[in-house]
């Protein structure tokens, strides 16, 4: 059990229920970054939220630019997706057989996503990369991945190598309990190092079944591809005969409707979706080539399978959001908002003295204590972590809450309207100011 590490009697009844949760669950949390360790304190417990806010026990509302780590675009309790949802809890939470709604969502997301042509819902990111993988080794008959360092695809043993987000923040990036047996056919390479890969594809001729990547990475900060990454990728996998799968969990119906495949012009054998599809119930799902997807149970002897995959919840929130989605403005209203934060956050920081570099694509951010440029996981593990945990717990104490790592992604949503972004800004100058004063 982890002791509460007690601020101030602001946060009293989030402390005492923390203290409660750490006796009963490891940490004290269900997932490892919300136990706050990397930025020193006891997290905050969330009572509820609505738009761009939430309001914790002791009754303080923050600014949100966690939202749920990236499937809240619309914000917090959205009308329209409480609405769907209660609608579809009324007739059944769940079946174990087909409804209706199912093929509503995949028609939705075949007809955005460029690359796929046949879709399979599971529950989670990790379900929807360790699926796909499996698929593109049967299809491809070789073992071997390349991944990327400080990218993160989910828990599974084969991808759980070099991760971002979490596994940097609270410890060693490979996990125990991870064979070495399984390891040995991931392959690692620098984000947006083109050279790295084409030489893993000539050490391993013949045994390199599928690259897979974060077109944008969002699990060691958030770093744009390089000009030419996402398609020298392409074009790699296709000289050698390798499948490209991209991680858009975080990306999809986030960057942009189509997400960063249609972004950037780059279209994948296999993507794989999670978070905004769901609209923030557990959802996810791998698609792409039909011909490749045919080789799936029942169709073809590549076996997997979920109680809940494809529940009716969430199959209404994912509907209800992508519905919301396609209104006329709405990511450009995403963008400029981003744009907007990212701007005064850079400009408050100049003001105070305080060396950063902020990185955003769309309604992705995030701001890194450094004055070098951040490219990739070697340059973000650079950054100075401390001064990011101090300016943290001084925008939480502003009413503004930030993903407690500087491993993560800032989330801007519909919600998050000029006066919360100024506001935001507002917090951040004080804030600056109170981490240049204590260096």
């Amino acid at each position: 059990m982890n002791p509460v590490q007690v601020q101030s009697t602001r946060y009293t009844r989030s402390h005492q229920a923390f203290e409660r949760a750490s006796a009963l669950m490891p940490g004290g949390v269900s997932s490892p970054v919300r136990a706050y360790k990397a930025v020193g304190r006891a997290p905050v417990v969330i009572r509820s939220g609505c738009g761009a806010t939430v309001t914790d026990l002791d009754g303080h509302e923050y600014i949100d630019y966690v939202a749920s780590y990236g499937p809240l675009i619309l914000g917090h309790a959205p009308p329209a997706v409480t609405q769907a949802v209660s609608k579809a809890a009324a007739n059944g939470v769940s079946f174990g057989m087909p409804t209706e709604a199912e093929a509503v969502l995949a028609q939705m997301v075949i007809e955005a996503v460029p690359a796929i042509k046949l879709v399979r819902f599971v529950n989670s990111g990790t379900e929807a990369t360790m699926s796909a993988i499996r698929l593109a080794r049967a299809a491809t008959g070789r073992d071997k991945i390349v991944k990327f360092t400080g990218c993160y695809h989910g828990h599974s043993d084969g991808l759980l190598v070099q991760a971002g987000s979490g596994a940097t923040t609270l410890g060693t990036p490979s996990s125990p309990g991870v064979p070495e047996s399984v390891i040995q056919h991931t392959l690692l390479a620098p984000f947006n190092d083109l050279t790295q890969v084409a030489e893993l594809f000539d050490q391993h001729t013949n045994q390199i079944a599928a690259i897979i990547v974060e077109p944008v990475a969002g699990n060691m900060g958030c770093i744009p591809p390089q000009d030419g990454f996402l398609q020298g990728l392409r074009d790699l996998s296709d000289r050698h005969g390798a499948l490209l799968i991209f991680d858009e969990v975080m990306t999809g119906f986030r960057v942009a409707y189509g997400g960063a495949q249609s972004l950037y012009g780059v279209t994948p054998d296999l993507t794989c979706l999670g978070k905004v599809v769901g609209g923030g119930l557990p959802c996810a799902a791998y698609g792409g080539r039909e011909d490749l997807m045919r080789q799936v149970a029942p169709d073809g002897p590549v076996y997997q399978a979920g109680t809940l995959s494809g529940n009716p919840l969430a199959m209404a929130a994912g509907i209800a959001t992508l519905e919301g989605l396609r209104q006329p403005g709405v990511y450009e209203k995403l963008d400029k908002a981003t744009a907007q934060l990212v701007a005064g956050i850079e400009r408050a920081a100049d003001q105070a003295g305080v060396a950063v570099q902020c990185r955003r694509v769309e309604s992705m951010a995030c701001c890194f204590f450094t004055d070098r440029p951040v490219e990739n996981y070697d340059d973000a593990r650079a950054c100075d972590t401390r001064a990011f945990a101090g300016f943290f717990g001084h925008m939480l104490d502003r009413g503004v809450i930030l993903p407690p790592s500087q491993f993560e992604t800032w989330f801007v949503g519909t919600a998050h309207d000029h006066a919360a972004i100024e506001k935001t800004i507002t917090a951040a100058g004080e804030a600056f100011d109170a981490v240049k004063n204590a260096s």
